[in-house]
């Protein structure tokens, strides 16, 4: 495993990181306590040293198995969680996205109870959950810069989502220094990462760029193929069959990525990925212990070549020489879409 730093603070983290949004909830399989325990304790041995987290995940299960699981490697480990989501007082329909609340009472008292559930002083790393630019307004910022100032996290950032977009978050975030900026990008789902990445040139930012879903719901990894029946609670199955259409075409288009016995598809889609500077981490979906022996092992592989990753980037331009519709616009959102559309990029808001 390889390893690099969160913006400008000392915080290491292992190129492959641990999204623990996997335990805690049903949404991505189910499984016990001590199965999740098992996972998380597995991970380290394979040289894992990140762990993304939140509260909202099964409602703190997440964050006290979190807890649970790295105790006996506290110091070899580097632990974020997230914030903003107030699961306290409002049900949980389904997977349906819960009201928020970004005011610093409400920031302060979810982040003492995060540490408690964590069983921890501090964390590395506290990130606002899927904000809205309005929400990040003075009176959080300065929390922020207090937490840090206080040594309860060393660094700060934000996870954006959970629709694709969310540009002029991620912009204020890169602007402020944040330390970094989690979002979903993938060899497919590019727009997005390739906006950030253009930020941090035009600002001369150190913020950190963390993806997740890098293997874009189970195509890059060919967990999902036209013989897959997901079922009813996967969280994948709320892509369109059209995304997964189309995804199949576009697969075909980058075989050359594999090498026999040096590095899979799955593998190569997390070193597309690495191959850009700012990327301090990226966050696959582990399910099992086969998926950590394989996506840990993505570190150590051959980097992709200049010439490859040029190759994937004029297939994308061209939609990878397909014609279908992914099916996906009407769930890309941000900020009602303004800032996408003034972004040029040619996606609408939810609902529209």
């Amino acid at each position: 495993m390889n390893y690099r730093t969160l913006g400008d603070s000392d915080v290491e983290v292992s190129e492959i990181g641990f999204g623990a949004w996997t335990v805690g909830t049903d949404w991505w399989g189910d499984r016990t306590e001590q199965q999740a325990i098992d996972m998380l304790q597995y991970a380290v041995d394979q040289g894992i040293t990140y762990f993304d987290t939140g509260d909202v995940y099964g409602h703190g299960n997440s964050e006290e198995l979190v807890g649970k699981a790295l105790a006996p490697v506290r110091d070899e480990v580097s632990v974020a969680t997230k914030i903003g989501y107030d699961f306290y007082n409002n049900p949980q329909a389904g997977h349906g996205e819960l009201p928020k609340e970004m005011n610093r009472e409400y920031l302060e008292d979810a982040f003492e109870k995060s540490l408690d559930r964590l069983d921890m002083e501090k964390v590395e790393m506290l990130q606002l959950h899927n904000a809205n630019v309005d929400e990040i307004d003075a009176d959080v910022l300065e929390f922020l810069d207090e937490v840090r100032e206080e040594g309860r996290a060393d660094a700060i950032g934000i996870a954006l989502g959970p629709s694709i977009g969310w540009l002029a978050e991620g912009d204020l975030a890169i602007e402020e220094e944040f330390e970094s900026v989690q979002l979903v990008w993938n060899l497919f789902e590019q727009e997005v990462g390739n906006h950030f990445l253009d930020t941090i040139e035009r600002t001369g930012s150190s913020t950190s760029l963390i993806p997740r879903v890098p293997h874009s719901s189970g195509l890059l990894n060919e967990q999902v193929t036209p013989e897959t029946e997901l079922d009813e609670g996967d969280h994948r199955a709320y892509r369109p069959d059209e995304w997964y259409e189309t995804g199949w075409e576009k697969l075909e288009t980058i075989r050359f990525l594999e090498r026999d016995g040096e590095r899979t598809m799955a593998q190569a889609s997390l070193q597309w990925l690495l191959y850009h500077d700012p990327v301090a981490s990226v966050t696959p979906t582990f399910r099992t212990r086969e998926d950590i022996d394989e996506w840990a092992a993505a570190s150590e592989v051959p980097p992709l070549s200049d010439e490859e990753y040029e190759r994937v980037q004029e297939l994308y331009e061209n939609n990878f020489d397909i014609s279908g519709d992914d099916g996906m616009d009407a769930l890309r959102s941000s900020v009602e879409g303004e800032d996408i559309q003034s972004a040029g990029l040619d996606k609408k808001s939810a609902g529209s």
